[in-house]
């Protein structure tokens, strides 16, 4: 089953998804203890945003999308920073069983979820990863930031006003960002045995240039509702006009790690 971020979406997704500060990444090794030994997962991998800085700190990364062309740009992601100890497979949270028979129980320190798990039926696949976990391994759900058009500023109040206006539709999902998201997936864990559930965060903010902010809208856009490429320009300077004057676009990123352990 694919989502359909495939062609052109799968490509402003690696261009333009920001990636994860070094203090995320050190949070997570530290949380689950991951050595040059241990085997990590990364479930809805997309370009490799997670797997690709993470296979400096594991023995080996696999990194699952259903998208063969997120799979495709984070191979070629690898090779460009000469990450030699990634595998990547086609396959999404309901392909876990068939991949613990693989990999085997106790296998895994860490199975991370970036900016993913809206798309899973969490309960079940919590309790499905459950097993293959090493002793003191689990699961960190990451979130990387709200969406652009659901943020506390002006330009972005905008954004949403215009998007909706011109799909047609109310823009109010929050991706897994929200704090009742986070609530939701916390009690998930705690029920599918997993220990010490805790949320580790990092803040910051960032100035974006309208060329990464149209970006990021494009990235997070299924290929099927895209403008096509001959549309794109106007698409864009509708999107413009639309903005606030006074630049630039700041964006307030809170990095979010929920993370649980196996006993």
């Amino acid at each position: 089953m694919t989502l359909g971020f495939s062609g052109d979406a799968a490509t402003y997704y690696a261009k333009f998804r920001r990636g994860y500060p070094p203090e995320v990444l050190d949070a997570l090794q530290a949380a689950f203890a991951v050595t040059a030994n241990d085997v990590v997962l990364d479930l809805g991998c997309g370009t490799g945003q997670l797997a690709v800085p993470l296979a400096s700190r594991a023995r080996s990364v696999i990194g699952m999308d259903p998208e063969p062309d997120m799979l495709r740009l984070a191979r070629e992601t690898a090779a460009s920073h000469g990450v030699r100890n990634a595998t990547w497979v086609l396959g999404s949270d309901t392909d876990i069983p068939g991949l613990g028979a693989l990999v085997g129980k106790g296998s895994l320190a860490m199975t991370v979820i970036g900016q993913a798990l809206h798309w899973m039926q969490h309960d079940d696949l919590f309790r499905d990863l459950s097993p293959l976990f090493r002793a003191g391994g689990g699961i960190a759900v990451v979130s990387n930031g709200t969406p652009l058009w659901l943020q506390d500023s002006a330009w972005s109040r905008s954004l949403r006003a215009c998007l909706e206006h011109h799909f047609h539709t109310k823009l109010e999902a929050s991706c897994g960002t929200a704090s009742h998201d986070r609530i939701r997936y916390a009690q998930a864990l705690d029920a599918a045995g997993f220990e010490d559930v805790r949320e580790i965060v990092s803040e910051y903010s960032d100035e974006l240039s309208f060329e990464q902010l149209i970006g990021g809208v494009y990235s997070a856009i299924p290929e099927d509702d895209l403008p096509a490429p001959d549309d794109r320009p106007a698409f864009a300077e509708y999107i413009r006009q639309s903005l606030p004057t006074d630049r630039p676009f700041t964006e307030y990123v809170r990095v979010s790690a929920l993370v649980g352990r196996i006993r």
